[in-house]
């Protein structure tokens, strides 16, 4: 594993689904009253509906605590063949090859509509919020990534305070090399398998290394979303301290707002007395005048 881990604060690293002690301490904590929403992004050639079916397992685990919203990239229009057929249509946040197709392993290509792609996630986050969370697969995390970063330089109106990224990714692509350029600090729980051919865990440990307050989750498979017994635990502690988390916050908002009401109120209850004796004063006053008239 990266560096990362080693010297970022609050870290962890979770194999095979063990818990933590402070999360387990924060479920005593909270009643549950409110869940945190996540906004789900699918992988290349997916789309909402099958990342759905995909995640049923890890929604099961997690349910009690997050809500979990799901859409589709638009269709990436690829150019010509050679002999002048359309290619076929492909589900892609964006496309980094000249075809019209993703590989995760390409280095140094396009992002052709990925402007198109943010362009989406920036109007369900709005309309159909508000989130809390981001999650997403393969390139979905890609992209989930690409979105803290931009989110961390303001470039984007999405802000995410945590994220889920299973066999993440940094992105190859020339235009996203900016994105990178600070370190992110919100929560992130990062998932890849040992044995993923399609994207190597290295390149998962490189984006998790581009994070500061990180936990990773390893599994012995492949390129999927693991949700078996083993990684239920590390799931539910997750979403328990984020829900915590949010509650928290939830309950400083309020007690900030309901601070500034009665401060306003005293304020408006003194002016009012100021006013009163003023008042009070040039009534007597004329009061006085009138007597001597008399």
């Amino acid at each position: 594993m990266t560096n990362n881990e080693a010297e970022a604060a609050g870290s962890s690293r979770v194999s095979g689904g063990a818990a933590g002690s402070a999360s387990t301490s924060s479920a005593a904590k909270i009643e549950i009253t409110e869940k945190v929403r996540v906004l789900c992004l699918h992988g290349y050639r997916q789309d909402a509906d099958s990342f759905k079916n995909k995640l049923g397992s890890f929604r099961k685990f997690a349910g009690k605590y997050a809500d979990f919203v799901f859409i589709s990239a638009p269709h990436v229009a690829a150019p010509l063949e050679p002999q002048g057929n359309l290619v076929e249509e492909q589900r892609s946040w964006w496309a980094n090859k000249d075809d019209g197709t993703f590989k995760g392993t390409n280095k140094s290509g396009p992002a052709i509509g990925f402007q198109d792609s943010l362009h989406v996630v920036e109007e369900a986050w709005k309309t159909q919020g508000p989130f809390q969370g981001l999650l997403g697969f393969s390139q979905g995390a890609c992209f989930v990534g690409l979105i803290c970063g931009l989110a961390k330089k303001k470039l984007t109106s999405i802000r995410p305070e945590f994220a889920v990224l299973s066999s993440g990714f940094i992105s190859g692509s020339l235009v996203h090399m900016s994105a990178y350029e600070e370190r992110i600090t919100i929560p992130t729980l990062h998932i890849y398998g040992l044995t993923d051919e399609i994207i190597p865990k290295d390149m998962s440990e490189a984006l998790a290394a581009q994070f500061k307050n990180v936990e990773v989750l390893e599994h012995d498979g492949g390129h999927y979303f693991p949700a078996k017994a083993q990684q239920k635990q590390t799931y539910i502690n997750f979403f328990q301290d984020r829900l915590q988390e949010y509650l928290e916050h939830l309950e400083l908002q309020q007690s900030s707002n309901a601070s500034f009401i009665d401060s306003a109120e005293e304020d408006d209850g003194g002016v009012t007395d100021a006013n009163d004796a003023e008042v009070a004063a040039v009534t007597a006053a004329a009061g006085s005048d009138m007597d001597d008239s008399d």
